[in-house]
């Protein structure tokens, strides 16, 4: 063997265990003992499927270049247990973020659905990243009509017996989850007085903006609500989105990441972005750039309605200075695991026992095993 083919061999090799040890980061596992015994892998085999849907009824605004549909098109995935005799099993509606897609969830799906929760997620119209005539954040007050089209088709096959889904959805325990401007579309379609489905009976708004909800927009229901945010999002804010949040809300909860960013709760975060000192730092020229093309930085997302509990309050993305060290991408999305998977059950488990179980962690365990955390 020549001496340039061994050169040639050697340098494959590293870059073989380079690609291993980039596409496959050390993960995190908590250290305390109730949070280790709630991080443990589930058991449960998932089936994945297609999910695309047309909402003949509504139509889609026009879009730059876009020229508009009279239907709204909402194509993702339906994430399930094989198993069937363990169902029916809590669903939930998970919405994405400014510019992003449904796989933005993945390590969510990944940990919920093997213990036993059913997970569908669409691509909204416009304001996903392959959004027709760019991503548009405005379209936000039309997503929680989205969630509900998903919900009933979803429903509508879970009554049929003739469908995979047959059985396998509990329409008492149904929750609505997402991130940055899916949190908003969360909390629209949890608490907007016009706008609210009441077969939400969980919301969790991951690091939403929410700096225009006032407390009577969360008066037109008393389901539990969670806030997850980090401490050091540039994005969203956290003083001013998340940290009033209590204040605002009868029974909810706020779970502060110290040091969490935005970009940090994405699952492409701990893999390609975990070396980087703050995540935020690299995606805010982008999402400034979406907000700039389409005339909406700095701006209200929504309305101004005060009659709804919606004010003129806004907070302006991407003005941290300096971006200083934050919390690792992949200690973010545990801790996002464990405290979204415990408010999950605290409400969800079937045995009052276990639902006690996990109101006292949130409480108590969970802050006191992982100090990177607060809840209010």
């Amino acid at each position: 063997m020549s001496r340039l083919v061994k050169i040639l061999l050697g340098l494959t090799a590293v870059l073989v265990l380079v690609a291993l040890y980039v596409l496959n980061p050390r993960l995190p596992a908590p250290q305390g003992e109730q949070s280790a015994l709630l991080y443990e892998p589930g058991t449960l085999d998932v089936s994945r499927e297609p999910l695309e849907l047309v909402d003949t009824s509504r139509g889609t605004n026009r879009n730059g270049e876009f020229t508009g549909s009279p239907t709204r098109e909402l194509n993702g995935y339906i994430w399930y247990p094989q198993t069937r005799e363990q169902g029916p099993y809590p669903l939930i509606i998970y919405s994405h973020g400014f510019m992003s897609s449904v796989s933005e969830a993945d390590y969510l799906v990944d940990f919920l659905v093997p213990k036993g929760y059913v997970v569908a997620a669409i691509d909204y119209p416009l304001s996903h990243g392959g959004a027709p005539g760019g991503p548009n954040v405005a379209d936000v007050i039309n997503q929680p009509a989205d969630a509900s089209f998903v919900l009933d088709q979803l429903l509508a096959r879970n009554a049929d017996a003739n469908d995979s889904l047959y059985g396998m959805l509990d329409p008492s325990r149904i929750a609505a989850v997402g991130l940055s401007l899916g949190g908003l579309t969360t909390q629209l379609a949890a608490y907007h007085r016009d706008l609210r489905d009441p077969r939400f009976s969980v919301a969790v708004s991951i690091a939403g903006p929410s700096v225009f909800l006032e407390p009577g927009f969360f008066a037109t229901s008393d389901i539990p609500f969670m806030m997850i945010a980090g401490s050091a999002d540039a994005i969203v804010p956290y003083d001013d989105n998340a940290a009033p949040i209590p204040a605002k809300t009868k029974d909810g909860l706020l779970v502060t990441l110290d040091k969490g960013t935005h970009v940090g709760f994405t699952s492409i975060a701990s893999v390609f972005l975990r070396w980087v000192q703050h995540p935020d730092k690299l995606v805010c020229p982008m999402l400034l750039g979406g907000l700039d093309r389409e005339g909406s930085e700095g701006e209200t997302i929504i309305t101004p309605d005060r009659g709804i509990g919606i004010s003129d309050a806004a907070s302006q993305p991407c003005v941290m200075d300096p971006f200083e060290r934050a919390m690792r991408p992949a200690d973010q999305l545990m801790l996002t695991r464990l405290a979204l998977y415990a408010f999950l059950e605290q409400t969800f488990a079937p045995d009052s026992g276990r639902r006690q179980q996990m109101a006292d962690y949130l409480s108590a365990g969970f802050v006191a095993e992982n100090p990177a955390a607060s809840i209010n």
